[in-house]
This record gives C-alpha cells, structure tokens and sequence, in this order.
C-alpha cells in the first residue's frame, strides 16, 4: 500500500472525525475538549491526506475518482446526520426497553395498576443526601413512577438540615434517611413514611396511603393454628409462624388481629374476613356454630388445610360444597422433584388466579390435601368453583409413608386443591354482605414465613383475601422481591461510557469501514 492510498485512508477518518465533533458536543458527551480533540485530530489527518496527494490535486476535477471521492463525503455526512437524527429522538422519546432477567427496571402490574386508581396527587419527599449509595436507585425508582402517573405522582429530594420545617412536620431525627408520601393538601393531608427503598415497599405504601378505612382480618386460635408472629413459634421449627404475612396485610391495609372463639355466640362486627390456618385440634360444637351463623349472614373466610388434620369443621365445609380429602395430594411429574411436593400451572378462569394465569406462574403447594367438589345437601344459594388443580397425573396418596406411586382404590387424575365459594345472603336477617364467600385451599403451609417469598404463592393468597373481602383492586400481582445487581457510577464514568459506546466506537468501525473500502478501490 503507497502512501497516496494511507493518505486516502486517513483523509477518509480525518473528515469523519471533522463532522461529528459537533455530535459529540451537542449529544454525546458534552464536553468542548473532546469534541475539540476529535476537531483537530480531524484536521490534521486531513492534512495528511492532503500532503500524500498533493501531485492529483491538479488532474482531480478530471479524473473519474473525483466523482467517488465527492460521493464519499456526501456518504459520511449522511450517515452522521442519520446517527445525529437517531439519537437526537431517541432522547427526546426517552424510550426504554428492560432487557433484565429479573425485570428491574418494569413497573409490576400491582404498581401501575395503583398509580392509576390513585384518588388524589401523591408528593413523594426523599430525605437523603445526594452522597447516599442508594440515591441513584431512588431516583430511578421515583422516575419510573412519574413516567406512569406524572398527574397522580410527584417527587422532590430534600434535605432535612435545609429544610427544617418539614423535617419537624414529619418527626425525622437528625441523619435518619427515609421517604414521605404526602396524599392531599393542607390540613386534611395524609402521609406515611418507610426506610426500605424498593418498589415493593413504596407500592404497598402507596395502598396502605389510599385505603378508605382499614379492614379487619381476623385469624382464628385455640387449635394450635401456625402462630401470628415469630416469637409464638415453636423453638424446634422458628419456621413455622405467620410473621411474613401478618408483615404483607399490614402494608396493603389491612389490620391483622387474633381471634379465639370460646365463649363468643358471634364473629366481632368490625370482621372484614376471617381466616383459619391449620387447626390441629377440633373446634367445639358452639364453635361450629358461630362460623356457620357467620356465613350464612355473608360472612367471608379463607380456610387452610393441612395433612393428617382433622379440625370438626367437615358439615360446615360440607354446607358449602366442599369436602377434604383424606391422604396427601400428589403428582408424579408436576412437583418439585418431591412427588408429595406439588407444582401447578393449572387454573381455572376464577378471578382470583387471572393475574397468575397470564404470566404462566407455577404455585407449588408442600403436602397439600385435595378438595372434593360436592353437589348435594349444599346450604341455598351455594356456589362451588374450583380455582386451582393438580395436572392429571395426580393422585391421593393415603400412605404417604409407605408408598409414593398411585394405588389400587385411591383417587387418580386431575384434584382440585383451591377452591372458592359463594353463597346469596340476600334475604338473611341481620347480615353483614349481600354474599358470603369463602376461599379453601388444600394446604396452610404456603402461608409460613420460609414459603412466603415464593411469589406465585403470595400472589394466590393475597389474591384470595382481595376476592373475599371483595376489594377487586387487590387481585393483581404484586412487585417480587428481587435480587438487584447493580453498579454505582458516577456521572463522569457514565459520560465516558457513553461518549465511548454512542461516539467512539461507531465512529472508528465507520472510519476503518471508509478505509477499507477506499483501499480497494485503488487496487
């Protein structure tokens, strides 16, 4: 290769180096020393080209490579306008695509689904300085918010030592970093805070913020159902409490509290819903009776199996067409390498599951019970739908013990393990709801704090209460708790990334490309 042809080819460089300096300036990177940089490099590379090519500058106008040098540059500078064009609108659009396994950067439809139902403009205040580690992650998080509702939702950062007033408002001591949402205005304005900065967390704010009055869930004792809070756990399995979902009612507005039965003729009139978890021993007969007078007056309950139990509650499940299986629920492919384990992806077209269904989520239900769907002696206006199944290689093992394979006499092929009834109340005197409903799921181990983070079995579970208590808004599926890896980078190493990935590198394949292509044609 002679000089006139090298000469050529950092001419080529040179002049693209030249025209995009002002892209780096203005779009890029913004800085004036490297679009000055990319400048003068340009120049003096054209030099070059000038100083090896000197002798045809003469002969250029007549020459049939004239015509392909003028196309060249023509070609350059289109396809710089075109990169300028691109880019000038994609950040004028500012569209984005989350191409995250875990989708960090989307919005759960329980988010958006609250921004959207939001009655009134929610200001968010964060009080943490600009040096915070997580200050990049808030204000990602506050963005993505805006984006969604920029009528409902609005964010500031504030800093409590500047702005005393409202440090005092809102109780903060000195250092404390935390977020306020702030819902209405003046005097009737409610607020709430919370520490842990996730989507999660201010989601659920965001429902406990907008909940009209609080609903009262009341979870039945006595029986040695699982216990409401980790202190009450045995110290054999400290597993095995409610803590996480008493933890989640608390953030969407409900407010859990314990209930036992002896000696009451009535379930309290401030019940929303009523939940049984595992009972293990059997409830006495006035016991029945009150659960049963508070059915049949509307009432809503969510009831939990559990294997080997039996809690003296068969004629009031029976009245509402369900009965409990004896043995264990069982399948021999769709399970988590534990037969007695289930997997389930299948759903009926319940509310309830809707959300679960769409995005394919599988429930995984440990030593759960099947449900009989019963049609005779139901008490009036009783409806029964199965909610969730087993695939239709289940089977009821009645020898857990001994035996994990289908056996003569036991029950083969798809069970129901969820079910949810109603019942018309209508005309029933002194009641509570137009319509009692009641949830029945084959298995309370699903509610347990080590279960709890399996988000498809949330889901079921919250959807459930949601669909009892009739508060459809609730039947969604919620943020997941996720793993976040992330790198913190300053904005000088952004705009370096940047400058090289958007400025740099195209640039210099473009450059190498004219090269190349210049080279040939003097061959």
């Amino acid at each position: 290769m002679n000089a006139s042809n090298v000469g050529k080819g950092l001419g080529a460089f040179g002049l693209l180096l030249l025209l995009s300096s002002p892209f780096t300036l203005f779009v890029t990177s913004g800085s004036l020393m490297a679009a000055g940089v990319k400048a003068g490099l340009g120049l003096l590379l054209l030099g070059a080209y000038f100083a090896t090519n000197f002798k045809q500058f003469g002969q250029f106008a007549s020459r049939k490579s004239s015509f392909f040098f003028a196309t060249t540059v023509l070609t350059a500078a289109v396809v710089l306008a075109g990169l300028v064009a691109v880019n000038y609108i994609a950040f004028k659009k500012n569209q984005r695509w989350d191409l995250t396994k875990e989708k960090i950067y989307t919005l759960a439809p329980q988010t958006t689904a609250t921004l959207g139902a939001l009655p009134d403009k929610v200001r968010a205040f964060g009080f943490i300085p600009p040096s915070h580690p997580y200050y990049g992650l808030l204000e990602e998080l506050f963005q993505r918010y805006h984006a969604e509702a920029p009528e409902k939702f609005e964010y500031s950062f504030k800093d409590p030592r500047r702005s005393p007033d409202l440090a005092a408002k809102y109780q903060l001591k000195e250092g404390q970093t935390t977020v306020v949402l702030v819902r209405g205005e003046g005097d009737t304005a409610a607020h709430t805070t919370l520490n842990t900065l996730s989507e999660q967390e201010l989601t659920n704010a965001l429902v406990k913020l907008s909940a009209v009055g609080s609903q009262k869930v009341y979870f039945v004792t006595g029986h040695g159902e699982w216990p409401l809070q980790k202190e009450q756990a045995s110290p054999t399995d400290p597993g095995a409490s409610l803590s996480e979902l008493i933890r989640q009612l608390r953030q969407e507005g409900y407010t859990p509290e314990a209930l036992n039965l002896a000696g009451k003729t009535e379930v309290p009139k401030d019940a929303s819903l009523v939940i049984i978890a595992g009972a293990r021993a059997p409830f006495a007969k006035p016991e029945v009776e009150t659960l049963q007078r508070y059915l049949s007056t509307g009432g809503r309950m969510l009831y939990f199996a559990d294997a080997g139990l039996q809690d003296g509650l068969d004629a009031l499940l029976a009245e509402h067409g369900v009965q409990v299986d004896e043995g264990i629920a069982a399948d021999t492919q769709f399970n988590s390498g534990n037969p007695y384990v289930v997997l389930s992806p299948f759903y009926s077209e319940h509310d309830i599951v809707k959300p679960m269904r769409a995005r394919g989520l599988n429930i995984e239900f440990p030593t759960a019970r099947s449900l009989s769907v019963l049609r005779g002696g139901l008490a009036p206006g009783v409806k029964v739908e199965p909610v969730v199944h087993t695939s239709q290689y289940g089977w009821v093992e009645t020898k857990p013990d001994e035996n994990a394979m289908p056996s003569d006499g036991e029950k083969t092929g798809q069970l129901t393990l969820v079910v949810a009834v109603t019942r018309d109340t209508k005309e029933s005197q002194d009641k509570r709801f137009d319509q009692a409903r009641l949830v029945v799921v084959g298995d309370s181990e699903i509610l347990l704090d080590p279960n709890w983070g399996h988000e498809p079995n949330r889901n079921l579970v919250m959807n459930s209460l949601g669909w009892a208590s009739n508060q459809i808004q609730k039947i969604t599926i919620r943020p997941p708790d996720r793993e976040v890896s992330t790198l913190e980078l300053d904005e000088a190493s952004m705009d370096g990334i940047r400058f090289v990935s958007t400025d740099l590198l195209p640039l210099s394949l473009l450059g190498m490309g004219l090269a190349i292509w210049l080279s040939r044609r003097n061959k």
